[in-house]
């Protein structure tokens, strides 16, 4: 499913414009993006998902094609965990 597809299905079940859920879509988006590059709390909508962002430690890796060491910096990350009526839906239930 894509974006238009999802905005058309959210339109049909809410009852409300494509225009309408696409912005709300659209703010869900930002709102998640803005707090998890904060990094100092995680949003979590029960049962659904959950959103964090974690560090990552600097490591060495080795180049796939020549073997040579390559140093990658530390960074961040973004960590997306299922919530349980998520879970249970991918189960089939």
């Amino acid at each position: 499913m894509n974006r238009s597809e999802l905005v058309a299905a959210l339109a049909d079940r809410a009852e409300v414009t494509r225009k309408d859920a696409d912005a709300v879509l659209a703010a869900l988006a930002e709102t998640v993006g803005e707090i998890v590059a904060k990094g100092d709390e995680k949003v979590t909508i029960p049962g659904f998902l959950t959103f964090e962002r974690t560090h990552r430690a600097a490591r060495t890796a080795r180049n796939p094609q020549t073997g040579d060491p390559i140093d990658i910096p530390a960074g961040y990350s973004v960590k997306v965990s299922a919530g349980s009526k998520l879970k249970e839906a991918a189960k089939g239930k």
